[in-house]
């Protein structure tokens, strides 16, 4: 059985609801199991208030928190970061930034390593966030793994949506009030399946 980690953080909830759609893709490829699990968050309830941000944090009150040890005991890790400055998010570098026992271990080496992000606008840095996250996997030695154009919703032009060879995307608004389109949906749910397969491959 290959186990396949969702570890992502969310402000909104709009990667909260695509990492649900990763699960999904997960889901349906056999031998494959899955969980999804959060970052700890950095900010204080007074600060995440005044953003009014409080009530979308406590309807994920329900995921667990992740921890360094989870990432070594899957085989597959799909990592979800909203785009802060065309990079990952704060809490996700922090989380990160504490795997150094994992990297001298080399617990990561081989393993599967994929990527999902989301911007307030079409070009606010999905791109260059999914791509620079992956110099990290490439520290630790992760197999790295995309959104491949066998997706065909990413050919589509027309509507304005996410999503990139390098990953699933989603475009949430300058207030947070555009939820994932189906297309987006739809893509993460392929590289969720797409992840899968591979981590399961690997592991036989």
């Amino acid at each position: 059985m290959s186990k396949i980690l969702v570890v992502y953080y969310s402000m909104y909830t709009h990667i909260f609801k695509m990492a649900e759609a990763i699960a999904e893709g997960v889901r349906e490829v056999s031998d494959c199991d899955v969980i999804v699990k959060r970052v700890p968050e950095t900010l204080s309830s007074d600060i995440l208030s005044a953003m009014g941000v409080l009530d979308a944090q406590k309807s994920m009150e329900h995921i667990p928190i992740a921890t360094v040890d989870d990432l070594a005991a899957a085989d597959a890790i799909i990592f979800g970061t909203p785009t802060r400055f065309g990079n990952m998010c704060g809490q996700m570098r922090q989380f990160l930034d504490a795997t150094g026992q994992l990297w001298m271990k080399g617990a990561l080496v081989g393993k599967v390593g994929s990527v999902f992000t989301s911007s307030a606008t079409q070009h606010g840095g999905q791109e260059s966030t999914i791509l620079s996250f992956h110099t990290t996997l490439l520290h630790h030695g992760m197999v790295i793994v995309g959104l491949p154009y066998a997706f065909a919703g990413q050919m589509d032009n027309s509507e304005i949506t996410g999503g990139s060879p390098y990953g699933a995307t989603t475009i949430a608004g300058t207030k947070g009030e555009r939820l994932p389109s189906a297309n987006e949906l739809a893509g993460a749910r392929f590289q969720g399946a797409h992840v899968a397969r591979i981590a399961k491959k690997l592991s036989n």
